[in-house]
């Protein structure tokens, strides 16, 4: 199958079965697949809200569901509409654009930095092919690139990768979306493997145990299912917010990380959040997520992003996709341009790659701007400081910074303190703990909460979502 509609109708019916009708509705449905000039399919969201809900809790599914489909092995990018102009609609272009992408697999914090093998080559034979299946390739320890944000996570992942004792099980990666708690949990799996080839190390996904799951229960094949997880010497489990909210998937988890444990075998889980500020997920089961080591992986810094810059464009020099090395004033302008995630900055450098070629050692700042275009945002975001959202989201509510961080909890100070919480979570690189100290020395895990009500409220109240929009549009003056 090539055509780009007929694989989106089929994609997104698959992918509305997995995350329900609520969430479909409000942001899958009223998007559409477009192709850009240069023949990259994109999801056109009709917000940028919708954007950022679909890249943090959609995009990855849907491409995994998309590449199933393609005979063409493309995959999709999301932008919303006020940042593409006149993209056709994908099938009117399908026959003329062939583009394969620069790399087959969701790119994550990580890259490569040496010429060497991957720590473990590709998986042929067929048990450890069945285990390794969802695993990247490339996505090792060797590729991965440390940072100040994410060191502690690195070394904790090794340790566990080496299969050496210790007194933390579950361990449990928890961060934001993009900065490499996949790249991570990838490395372990196969370093795992390489040191115990004999070891049975099941990597999966949270959406791929539900479907996996549901099919079982389906095909009256339960059994086999809990026997292929309990089994396993080390379980790898992705993205475990997915679970929140489907009880029998969630009392399955708990009865399979009971056993896994009590039979002392390893367990590594990754979720954009700590397990206790889970909400969404069963006390029992967040009990059981929080029992072990949790590990914080943060945002990169700026110096980690120009590094992974350098070593993504290393990685394609390797390949032949390009040729020489691009300057640092070059590097610098991408990544002060991409302030987002590192996924985000990957997007920019994979396009900086396709489009300059030959030419990379030779670009200047402009020509690098003018390559890029709509890739890039409008301009080098300047610094947001919590004394600023504070101060902003003041005068917006009238009413006195002092409010936000005094003790009144009125819904008329309340909300607006957690409308600020989320603005500094989103617009600077403190930690839940330092944006908890800035707002009167309250804990993280109030902070935790503020974030993720005004995430669930958004959707939902008209009001709220303008607030924040008007905020932002503040913010970035």
């Amino acid at each position: 199958m090539t055509d780009p509609d007929r694989i989106w109708n089929e994609a997104s019916l698959r992918l509305r079965a997995e995350i329900g009708d609520g969430p479909f509705s409000s942001y899958i449905a009223p998007s559409a697949v477009r192709i850009d000039g240069g023949g990259q399919l994109i999801l056109v969201t009709p917000t940028g809200y919708a954007r950022d809900w679909v890249r943090k809790n959609a995009l990855r599914r849907l491409n995994e569901l998309w590449l199933g489909l393609d005979g063409l092995s493309r995959r999709l990018e999301v932008r919303c509409r006020a940042e593409v102009t006149s993209a056709p609609p994908a099938s009117s272009m399908a026959s003329a654009v062939a583009m394969q992408p620069l790399s087959g697999a969701p790119l994550s914090a990580a890259h490569e930095q040496t010429p060497m093998a991957p720590t473990v080559g590709p998986v042929t034979d067929g048990a450890r092919a069945v285990r390794a299946a969802g695993l990247q390739e490339r996505l090792t320890f060797d590729s991965f690139v440390e940072g100040q944000g994410n060191a502690f996570a690195l070394a904790i992942a090794r340790q566990t990768a080496s299969w050496a004792d210790g007194h933390f099980n579950p361990i449990f990666f928890c961060g934001p979306y993009g900065y490499g708690k996949t790249h991570l949990l990838n490395a372990i799996a196969w370093e795992a493997q390489r040191l115990r080839p004999d070891a049975k190390v099941v990597y999966l996904t949270a959406e791929r145990f539900l479907s996996t799951f549901v099919k079982a229960m389906q095909d009256r094949s339960t059994a086999a299912f809990k026997e292929s997880l309990r089994s396993a010497d080390m379980l790898l489990l992705d993205d475990v917010q997915f679970v929140g909210g489907k009880a029998s998937t969630q009392e399955e988890l708990l009865s399979t990380l009971t056993a896994l444990i009590e039979d002392g075998k390893r367990i590594v889980l990754s979720a954009d959040r700590p397990p206790m500020a889970l909400n969404e997920v069963e006390p029992r089961l967040r009990s059981h997520l929080a029992a072990g080591l949790t590990c914080p992986v943060e945002p990169a810094d700026r110096a980690l992003k120009i590094a992974v810059a350098e070593n993504r464009l290393a990685a394609f020099a390797r390949m032949g996709v390009v040729s020489g090395e691009a300057s640092r004033e070059v590097l610098e302008q991408v990544v002060d341009r991409t302030p987002g995630s590192v996924r985000e900055l990957e997007g920019a450098v994979n396009t900086l790659a396709a489009a300059a070629g030959s030419r990379l050692s030779s670009l200047g700042v402009e020509e690098t701007l003018t390559l890029l275009g709509s890739a890039l945002r409008g301009g080098p975001e300047r610094r947001i400081t919590v004394d600023e959202i504070q101060k902003t989201v003041a005068e917006h509510f009238n009413m006195k910074q002092a409010d936000l961080l005094s003790e009144r909890r009125t819904r008329a100070v309340a909300r607006p303190r957690q409308i600020a919480m989320w603005l500094c979570k989103q617009h600077t690189t403190r930690s839940y703990p330092d944006i908890g100290r800035r707002f009167g020395g309250r804990d993280h895990t109030t902070v935790l909460h503020g974030v993720r009500k005004i995430e669930e409220l958004m959707p939902l109240d008209d009001q709220i979502a303008r607030d924040v929009e008007a905020l932002t549009r503040k913010l970035r003056g």
